[in-house]
């Protein structure tokens, strides 16, 4: 079976109103760039490229998008402006699909022992909290057992927001007090989790950029630490970004994939903005696989991204 099968319409309707801003956004400069003109040459090309810069998808996909639509242009000689936007979505399409990287079902887990340890990293203010509570809310419902650990305690208000969802998703969490170490924290989840045969465990951490050395050596210590309790912890390094700060997100995703090893990526508060098309910039140029996308506050509003209903949504 497809994996796209899982695509339902209820996630087909939160994805197209959760990008709403940005296709609005796009397709009016899209609409201004073709007006009155009747094929798409060089000018047209220059304007699109324009567009695609400002709608934060980042200046080296753009260029490979443009020669791929130069390419085609080639290729078929003559395209109408009006069909731009279809080519636009296919090329975008086609783009992201040679970033090969594996698509799993909804929330489901890979192969291997448990538990599957996520650690995640991010400044403060991106909605790292918000991702890790609908995380566990999305893992319960697909029957995982769900652990959650507070080691993010250089501020007191993230261990109590994640306490709230916690108490929301009726989740366990392990926490100790402000200012205690964080990888004393991760050791002690993950020892709770073993014991109560937990699926999944999910390790919240400090969301600080000040100085990169200091962050590299807590994330390291907190996953050598983790290492004692389950061998090959933590399965994945979540990189949660805000959408809405557009390039910024770009610059955030540098700092952490330099400070360690991030292997997916996040990507909050679409709903919001009309920045969306940074998640194309960052799906292609980091080669990080994009795994979930933040589309509203609702529980069911953290999606796993699929790149190509996300582009047909945008584009569509």
């Amino acid at each position: 079976m497809s994996i796209f099968n899982f695509f339902s319409k209820d996630k087909k309707e939160t994805l197209d109103k959760g990008l709403s801003k940005t296709k609005e956004s796009v397709f009016s400069k899209l609409t201004r760039v073709i007006a009155g003109k009747s094929k798409v040459d060089e000018d047209v090309l220059d304007e699109l490229e324009e567009v695609l810069i400002t709608s934060d998808v980042g200046v080296e996909t753009t260029l490979k998008i443009i020669a791929r639509i130069e390419k085609r242009i080639a290729r078929d000689k003559y395209i109408d402006s009006k069909e731009l936007a279809h080519i636009l979505r296919d090329e975008i399409a086609s783009l992201l699909a040679d970033n090969h990287t594996e698509e799993l079902p909804d929330f489901e887990l890979p192969e291997g022992p448990k538990p599957y340890v996520i650690m995640v990293v991010g400044v403060n203010g991106v909605g790292k909290t918000t991702t890790i509570g609908k995380l566990a809310y999305h893992f319960k419902k697909a029957g995982k057992k769900v652990y959650l650990g507070a080691a993010d305690t250089f501020r007191a208000a993230a261990v109590e927001q994640l306490t709230i969802w916690s108490e929301r998703v009726e989740v366990p969490i392990v926490k100790q007090k402000m200012g205690a170490d964080p990888a004393a924290v991760a050791y002690d989840t993950l020892n709770s989790a073993i014991v109560n045969d937990a699926d999944v465990v999910i390790i919240d951490t400090a969301g600080r950029l000040h100085n990169k050395i200091n962050l590299m050596n807590e994330l390291t210590k907190i996953k050598n630490v983790m290492k004692k309790v389950v061998p090959n912890a933590p399965q994945e390094v979540l990189l949660v970004l805000d959408g809405s700060t557009g390039q910024n997100a770009f610059e955030q995703a540098k700092q952490f994939t330099a400070a360690t090893e991030v292997t997916a990526l996040a990507i909050t508060k679409l709903d919001g903005t009309a920045k969306g098309g940074v998640v194309i910039g960052i799906s292609d140029q980091f080669r990080i696989p994009v795994k979930y996308i933040g589309l509203g506050e609702s529980l069911e509003d953290l999606q796993v991204f699929r790149k190509r209903e996300f582009v047909d949504s945008l584009f569509g």
